[in-house]
């Protein structure tokens, strides 16, 4: 693969899992990354998901949904503890992760924040999603996405 790694496929390679790399070029104008994607790799897009960091009760977590969803706040902060849940301040979930939005992987964060996968992704084989930059997924099976980032599976998915 052309162009340097990232934390998130630095966190693959370490930790010995198998997984594919598909390169895309990213349109600046996209309005939807995964959606981008989908397009752009020709895949079913229940089996690609985004990472989306939002605050539950003052803390930030993670929740990975198909890109055809919308994360349900409710069901995160339940399944993370919590009582409240929000969408995160964009420039505090780049800190927190050291990705960009739009680049946002669940794997390889900056912070260790707790991690929500929708049920959903248990179904397939494998699963996509980021690799840590716009126009990078991963495909990895959904239980070694579960395992490396220690997430709790429930459905969280709108």
């Amino acid at each position: 693969m052309a162009g340097k790694g990232t934390p998130a496929t630095a966190a693959l390679t370490k930790q010995k899992v198998a997984h594919t790399l598909h390169a895309y070029d990213h349109d600046p104008r996209a309005e939807s990354y995964g959606l981008e994607a989908v397009e752009a790799l020709g895949l079913d897009r229940a089996r690609v998901f985004k990472t989306l960091v939002a605050e539950v009760d003052g803390r930030l977590a993670v929740g990975v949904v198909p890109v055809t969803g919308q994360l349900d706040l409710k069901a995160l902060a339940a399944a993370a503890g919590g009582k409240k849940a929000k969408m995160a301040d964009p420039a505090a979930a780049q800190r927190a992760t050291g990705y960009v939005l739009g680049g946002i992987s669940p794997l390889g964060h900056r912070s260790r924040l707790p991690v929500v996968i929708d049920a959903s992704a248990e179904k397939f084989e494998t699963v996509f999603c980021s690799a840590g930059r716009r126009g990078l997924e991963v495909e990895l099976a959904p239980a070694d996405l579960i395992r490396l980032t220690g997430a709790v599976v429930a459905p969280i998915a709108a």
